[in-house]
């Protein structure tokens, strides 16, 4: 259970990278809702944004465990920036690491790994969120290329990202097995940048409405074969569960550490809040709550590095650790009490980022429903 030397020494350069360039931005970021895109490039350089892709592609080439230990450190520090680069990794890098050809991988991965150029992941339409497959986009080969049109929304970095992977229907008379994933990229025709969203939290992070009208796409951007892309994204957003659960739980923690710092520092009735023993059930539950969602987390990334049916626990984790992350992040402004709910204090800003965790890759509703099927299918 314990981490390898190699993986204490990724979490000690993201911890302190997160400590030292995001935490500082963190409460500015969010209200201007602007993000330094320039901090991507600086992750490109720790290797943080080509975790998942392999090493003779450009990235890192780490494991499932590592990736998820520094997506906890950056959403411990901010989590606009952790959620745009696990984004970044799962749901662009991943789907072009999995299905994509060889003279695919060698186009897009190297620029995506470096963080010179920014992936997105286009699955979700107005009328297709948990029912994924409702996919109402098109795409018509023609020639060479592919026709695609339709709307996209909450695309996370989709207003500055260079590579899109999105789904799009291709046979319209084979439901989930007509629909085929594609690469688009932001200059091509017709690709436009619509909306971008304006959100309880995560103001930072970039989440857009993308429009394509008449939009030409390669033939040879095609991921894989037609009717593939249903199978391909529900991969990818099992890997990207875990790293939803890791985002949850670096919010948790970063809630739960300021919480016990005001606990120590205030005092009422000549006393600091730490002395009380109803503050000190609070802490210990939070305490409690983060040790298991975090060993949960651990426990998933393990069974995906060794090969093992992870899906389930995939689930588990995001499941447990989004709903730890609401509770943490309410009790950490009980605690704070009338500071808490004001900005000059983190933990309400913490409060409103971790409400995505319950929401985003699949709500808790839709967990719930992937960990009854895995049992019920035994």
């Amino acid at each position: 259970m314990e981490l390898t030397e190699e993986q204490l020494m990724i979490q000690d350069m993201a911890r302190k990278f997160a400590d030292a360039e995001l935490r500082p931005i963190a409460g500015e970021i969010d209200r201007s809702g602007e993000y330094p895109l320039e901090m991507f490039a600086k992750m490109g350089e720790l290797g943080f944004m080509g975790l998942n892709v392999p090493e003779q592609y450009g990235g890192t080439g780490t494991d499932a465990l590592s990736y998820a230990i520094v997506i906890e450190e950056l959403a411990r520090g901010c989590g606009s920036t952790a959620l745009g680069v696990a984004a970044h990794n799962s749901l662009a890098c991943g789907p072009i690491v999995l299905m994509g050809s060889e003279e695919q991988k060698k186009k897009f991965l190297p620029e995506l790994a470096s963080g010179q150029a920014i992936g997105a992941f286009c699955l979700t339409e107005p009328q297709a969120g948990s029912d994924a497959s409702a996919t109402k986009t098109t795409a018509v080969r023609k020639g060479d290329t592919y026709i695609l049109n339709g709307t996209k929304i909450f695309v996370t970095n989709g207003g500055w990202a260079r590579y899109l992977v999105a789904t799009a229907v291709t046979d319209p008379d084979a439901g989930p097995g007509g629909i085929s994933a594609f690469v688009v990229q932001n200059d091509l025709p017709g690709f436009v940048v619509g909306t971008k969203e304006k959100k309880l939290g995560l103001r930072a992070s970039g989440t857009f409405e993308i429009l394509f009208d008449n939009c030409e796409v390669p033939a040879e951007n095609l991921l894989g074969e037609e009717g593939v892309g249903f199978r391909t994204f529900m991969k990818t957003l099992e890997g990207g569960r875990i790293s939803i659960g890791a985002f949850a739980l670096g919010i948790a923690q970063a809630a739960f550490e300021a919480a016990v710092d005001y606990a120590r520092d205030r005092k009422q009735f000549r006393k600091p809040l730490s002395a009380f023993q109803s503050t000190q059930m609070k802490l210990a539950d939070m305490d409690t709550e983060i040790h298991a969602a975090r060993l949960m987390i651990h426990d998933a990334s393990r069974r995906r590095d060794r090969g093992e049916e992870f899906g389930k626990y995939a689930a588990m984790c995001k499941l447990f650790a989004s709903e730890v992350a609401m509770r943490v992040t309410t009790q950490a402004i009980q605690i704070h009490g009338g500071y808490g709910y004001i900005t000059e204090y983190p933990v309400e800003r913490h409060y409103r980022d971790a409400k995505l965790a319950e929401i985003g890759e699949g709500t808790s509703e839709v967990q719930r429903m992937v960990i009854a099927r895995h049992l019920l299918s035994q």
